[in-house]
């Protein structure tokens, strides 16, 4: 196996064109459990922790956030908690301190796992993300578009990822996630949800129910049509278990050794449930500290 370790993104994507089989590596925490495991073996492995860039956040000229590939898991907590807080949530969920450190957002995207922790709230807040091939040059894919099955995605074999691109929140936002314990462990399924204030709209991501990442396009367009943007109604009932209803009825799951497709179903209601009530708390406080 060849390892191949570029300093400059140029350099990353004339590797990655000259060797399509190259596996990208910046954090190491999903590739080398593979490898280590006897479950992969590439022809190379392309190192990206030196190309700095990778690294790196800004706010775009349009008020876009984009975020480097290579940005850890620990520093979306840190630094952009307060404009992300679904995938902060998400990112909180993810392993142990030491993967965090390591793992990052752009690794998860290219694993293209189900199961990973970013996919859902990504998903719920229409973000894009954004690729690049040393021939082609820069695409842009929005995220319900870049799942295309059990660990595939839109990528083409010479193209890397360079960043996922997301509007700040508008509204509440919020992850939920359920496995067989608190901490350092694989989603049997999670759900996200974002509050859209300004377009009377509500996002969803599913994860770790169906062969993709999946949006919950029923539930989504059942909400923003009932909900009260006006803020001044509480939640009916009725309302919250439609919701959760539709949000399961998104799902494809399986029976595996992590849960059955029954209890991913029933847990799927029972997280869009919680996750709109919690943020429609927050969205009603929120309106009438303003009244």
């Amino acid at each position: 196996m060849d390892f191949l370790r570029p300093a400059t993104w140029a350099e990353a994507l004339a590797a990655k064109a000259a060797v399509p089989d190259a596996v990208p590596i910046q954090g190491g925490t999903d590739v080398m459990v593979e490898i280590n495991f006897d479950m992969r073996r590439p022809v190379a492995l392309l190192d990206l922790t030196t190309v700095g860039e990778l690294g790196e956040w800004e706010v775009t000229a349009d008020g876009l956030l984009r975020v480097g590939a290579g940005v850890s898991y620990a520093r979306i907590i840190a630094e952009l908690g307060d404009r992300l807080p679904g995938l902060a949530q998400a990112s909180r969920t993810v392993g142990s301190p030491q993967i965090r450190n390591r793992g990052s957002v752009g690794g998860n995207l290219g694993a293209a796992s189900p199961a990973g922790d970013s996919h859902p709230p990504l998903l719920a807040g229409d973000a894009v993300i954004e690729v690049e091939s040393a021939a082609r040059g820069t695409r842009l894919i929005p995220a319900e578009e870049f799942y295309l099955g059990v660990k595939r995605s839109a990528l083409e074999p010479d193209e890397l990822i360079r960043a996922f691109r997301a509007r700040p929140a508008t509204g509440p936002q919020y992850f939920s996630k359920v496995g067989p314990r608190n901490a350092m462990v694989i989603a049997v399924c999670s759900f996200a949800l974002a509050l859209h204030p300004d377009e009377r709209r509500v996002g969803t991501g599913v994860g770790s129910a169906a062969p993709t990442p999946r949006r919950a396009r029923a539930a989504e367009e059942f909400a923003g049509r009932e909900l009260d943007w006006t803020g001044a109604a509480p939640l009916d009932g009725a309302l919250l278990a439609r919701f959760g209803e539709l949000a399961a009825e998104a799902a494809s799951p399986i029976d595996d050794v992590r849960g059955t497709a029954a209890y991913r179903r029933h847990a799927i209601a029972v997280m869009a449930r919680r996750t709109l009530t919690w943020a429609w708390n927050d969205y009603r406080g929120k309106v009438a500290a303003c009244a």
